[in-house]
């Protein structure tokens, strides 16, 4: 790919001027869709960050060999995303990639790491107190019985994903603030001797608390994704509720269906 563009500014074109773009013109997937794939998968993978600039649509045309609608409408599609942002005067510009995660029992962080989205987490809450009626019931204990709560809002570069609440058994670990905003919940269990192996979980929407909002940088109102999961070590005791919340322009699940044979 051309080299050429303006390489004085922080998070200029020379991000873009790295990747190799395979178009293929005699596919029957429309260049626009091509380019809008292959430019949301360097997105994904870290290979293009927040902040980078792509240059406008003249440049991109130009670099790409592509028409200026086609190039236009890649970008829309990713724009429409919430993955790229229109600044007048500036270009095109990366603004956060979406996080998706397959259904499996995994950690947050864990997926984040794994995809290179560098989590940071801040601590909001970590302290005892008697369980609800609905936490007891979920973990198995008596309605007040002693409970550690944890709330912690997850980022990914500097941006927030989501608001995580979980309960857990206060008999089960003492979980220190530090470590829970160095790592994640589950590799702290992991090092306690807990053995997670199966899990419970539904997943649904509702609109944001304007707690929620504040927290997670959203409208008051717009739709959050939201799961429930109750976790059971390899004994069949259970060892976490998590009651989260997460951008849905951020945030996505992954599913892989199976027929019936």
């Amino acid at each position: 790919m051309a080299t050429t563009g303006d390489r004085s500014r922080p998070g200029s074109v020379r991000a873009l001027d790295a990747l190799d773009f395979a178009l293929d013109r005699n596919s029957p997937v429309p260049l626009y869709h091509q380019f809008a794939q292959q430019l949301e998968a360097a997105i994904e993978h870290g290979l293009l960050t927040p902040g980078n600039l792509l240059g406008n649509e003249m440049d991109l045309s130009a670099r790409l060999g592509l028409s200026r609608p086609t190039v236009r409408q890649a970008i829309q599609c990713l724009v429409d995303k919430g993955l790229l942002v229109r600044r007048r005067g500036i270009g095109t510009q990366v603004v956060h990639s979406t996080v998706r995660r397959s259904l499996e029992l995994s950690s947050l962080y864990d997926d984040l790491e794994a995809a290179g989205q560098g989590p940071t987490t801040r601590v909001l809450r970590n302290e005892r107190v008697p369980a609800t009626a609905d936490v007891a019931a979920a973990l198995g204990l008596a309605e007040g019985g002693e409970v550690t709560v944890l709330e912690r809002l997850r980022c990914t570069h500097g941006r927030p994903v989501a608001f995580l609440r979980n309960h857990l058994p206060a008999v089960l670990l003492e979980p220190d603030t530090a470590r829970l905003e160095a790592t994640g919940l589950y590799r702290l269990l992991r090092s306690a001797g807990i053995t997670l192996h199966s899990a419970r979980q539904t997943i649904g929407a509702r609109a944001a608390t304007a707690e929620e909002a504040l927290l997670l940088d959203e409208q008051q109102g717009v739709a959050l994704l939201t799961m429930r999961r109750t976790a059971y070590d390899d004994t069949g005791r259970p060892v976490e509720l998590g009651t989260h919340v997460y951008r849905a322009s951020r945030y996505t699940f992954d599913f892989q269906l199976l027929a019936r044979s």
